[in-house]
């Protein structure tokens, strides 16, 4: 394997493990505020991308999420070994997210990019993605008459 292949599984491994603790952290405290649903919608392309909407449902009402700090993992490109740090409780949604999108989708916001969403099921314990992937096409004809 080259250097940048050795780096990368390292990278997408550290990624995979901070997903996994941070899902715990995260669905620990929305089961604690008694929140049974979470959407995020999440749109990218031309090089940048964000999470337009992250909104909160308690028995299908709506929840405005306290400002409760959580501390979440966080890995970077030159080491294997994770960080930690405090956010309030919407950026640690936020986190969770773009943290999956690397793991599965990595450069999603690339191009024509992606957009889609994020629903979690705090009953379940589980995050699904509806995720799109937008690309450009084109036809070509040529003729000799």
């Amino acid at each position: 394997m080259t250097s940048f292949e050795q780096n990368y599984a390292r990278h997408k491994n550290a990624v995979a493990k901070a997903n996994g603790l941070n899902k715990t952290v995260l669905f620990d405290t929305l089961a604690a505020l008694g929140v049974t649903l979470i959407t995020v919608d999440f749109d990218g392309e031309g090089d940048s991308g964000q999470i337009n909407s992250v909104v909160a449902f308690v028995n299908g009402e709506p929840f405005t999420l306290p400002p409760t700090m959580l501390t979440i993992h966080h890995s970077s490109w030159d080491s294997a070994e994770l960080t930690t740090r405090e956010i309030p409780l919407e950026g640690a949604i936020e986190e969770v997210c773009y943290g999956y999108l690397e793991q599965e989708h990595g450069g999603w916001v690339n191009n024509d990019g992606a957009y889609g969403e994020f629903t979690l099921n705090v009953a379940d314990r589980k995050i699904e993605l509806d995720f799109n992937a937008r690309f450009s096409d084109s036809t070509n004809y040529s003729y000799t008459f």
